[in-house]
């Protein structure tokens, strides 16, 4: 089912997972989890134990990266020198966790919470996989039959509303996503030329920019809706004076150059492009 931001032909039955297995080309994926610290340190403590608890397998590539904050983060894997905001550390991020052997970086804000039962990578990791195969067995796979980017929806979600929780459904295929928690497959960040923010750091559009080039490079970008978390929105932005501000002006810049004059016009045409799928 194609969606058109209404509820229109939407499956009134249960969502069906069915076995779905994995070619045995594809290797599962090794995430690495990194929450990115900067306002209050129990924010991103919490939310590492909360991960840690959940996955104890996965608990050492759990990590906090203190994104040089003014209140130092609790039991930081990394404190950077400087501030590299949202989009930068993105990019830091990303070289890191391939340097560090994985496939996988899961990129977290710190005001998120977890609306689903544990396990939570592993479940993630799982269910992504298997989104790649059950599309690559369609024809609609990506390289190597993988899922490019993948999200969790939301509870609720103010600026996206392909992000938003529909539990009839077993996830989404979008044309981009929300950055609050995006699993990123870094093979398919390389290809589409990675982060691409030096000239936006503050990172608002980064995001929407990433997903969408690999949506438009063939890898599927698909939206979870039966692992969904709760974000409360602008928790860190709105306690620095100024920001907000600044950042919306830098990602108006910043889309006017990539997609144009009308970029909010055409972010809004490609929200509402998505497709619904019930079984997995």
């Amino acid at each position: 089912m194609t969606g058109n931001g209404d509820q229109d032909g939407r499956a009134d039955t249960a969502p069906v997972a069915a076995p779905v297995p994995a070619p045995a080309s594809a290797l599962p994926p090794v995430i690495a989890t990194v929450i990115l610290h900067y306002g209050d340190p129990a924010l991103a403590a919490n939310l590492a134990d909360t991960l840690r608890r959940a996955d104890p397998d996965h608990a050492e590539r759990v990590l906090v990266l203190d994104n040089a904050a003014p209140r130092p983060a609790i039991g930081a894997w990394r404190r950077l020198p400087d501030n590299l905001f949202w989009g930068g550390a993105l990019a830091y991020c990303m070289d890191a966790a391939r340097d560090m052997g994985c496939t996988h970086l899961w990129f977290l804000n710190n005001d998120i919470s977890f609306e689903t039962r544990p396990p939570l990578v592993a479940r993630a990791a799982l269910r992504m996989a298997r989104m790649g195969a059950a599309l690559a067995a369609r024809g609609l796979g990506g390289p190597e039959n993988k899922v490019g980017v993948y999200a969790p929806a939301a509870d609720r979600n103010p600026y996206h509303p392909q992000m938003v929780r529909d539990a009839r459904l077993q996830y989404r295929r979008v044309a981009l996503v929300d950055g609050i928690a995006p699993i990123i497959d870094l093979d398919c960040a390389r290809e589409v030329g990675g982060a691409d923010c030096a000239d936006n750091p503050r990172g608002y559009g980064v995001d929407v920019w990433l997903s969408l080039r690999a949506h438009r490079a063939g890898w599927p970008v698909v939206v979870d809706h039966q692992l969904a978390v709760r974000h409360r929105y602008h928790t860190t932005a709105r306690s620095v004076d100024g920001f907000m501000d600044a950042a919306a002006r830098a990602e108006h810049d910043y889309m006017t150059r990539r997609l144009g004059p009308a970029w909010r016009d055409e972010v809004a045409r490609l929200q509402h492009q998505w497709t619904d799928e019930t079984t997995l």
